[in-house]
């Protein structure tokens, strides 16, 4: 009768063994990746480059940066407004601005040559900015920083983006997709 005990103790013991590493991957329900921001197109803002292309006329078709009020500044017409744009919307307005007396029917593309630069600190590698690439995540971010120190907290991170006028903080997972202008802040873990 002792002897049976015993190996019923052992049993559920086994069993408590086995059950409790499967039960563990059940309770998981969080998604392992999140699909990189589809929530319209993109807003040109202050630190873009644009490629602006006339064509037709080579001397107007290169490259402007767009300056800390919002605009881009070309030659014969000045400065353009562009903030909180899309790159159709840039090419409208700029065609608008060459009609006004030095174009008559102006054709005018604009793309992204170089979005603004976002910005890491605290337990990566390197500091600093950094120039964005479209579909970035946390973990791209921490990589293009040189990786994790040794004390990083290497689950999350912290975010801050301006969103209107106002700057909102969140804590994220790596896999959370990041936007030019964020800046990503590395903790410390606490051990």
């Amino acid at each position: 009768m002792k002897s049976v005990r015993i190996h019923m103790r052992w049993l559920r013991l086994l069993l408590l063994a086995l059950i409790v590493p499967v039960a563990g991957c059940a309770i998981n329900t969080q998604p392992a990746t999140y699909a990189v921001d589809t929530k319209g197109p993109y807003a040109l803002d202050t630190g873009d480059t644009l490629r602006v292309t006339v064509y037709g006329e080579e001397q107007l078709s290169t490259t402007y940066k767009v300056d800390d009020s919002g605009a881009v500044a070309l030659p014969l017409v000045g400065p353009v407004p562009v903030r909180g744009t899309t790159t159709k919307v840039a090419a409208s307005r700029i065609a608008q601005a060459l009609t006004r007396g030095y174009m008559r029917n102006p054709n005018v593309a604009v793309e992204v040559a170089e979005y603004r630069p976002f910005f890491i600190q605290g337990e990566v590698g390197n500091s600093g900015q950094f120039p964005y690439v479209f579909g970035m995540t946390v973990r791209s971010a921490i990589a293009t920083a040189g990786g994790f120190k040794e004390t990083a907290d290497r689950g999350s991170a912290i975010v801050y983006r301006r969103q209107g006028t106002e700057m909102v903080k969140a804590k994220v997972d790596l896999d959370f997709p990041i936007y030019p202008g964020d800046t990503i802040v590395v903790l410390e873990r606490w051990f």
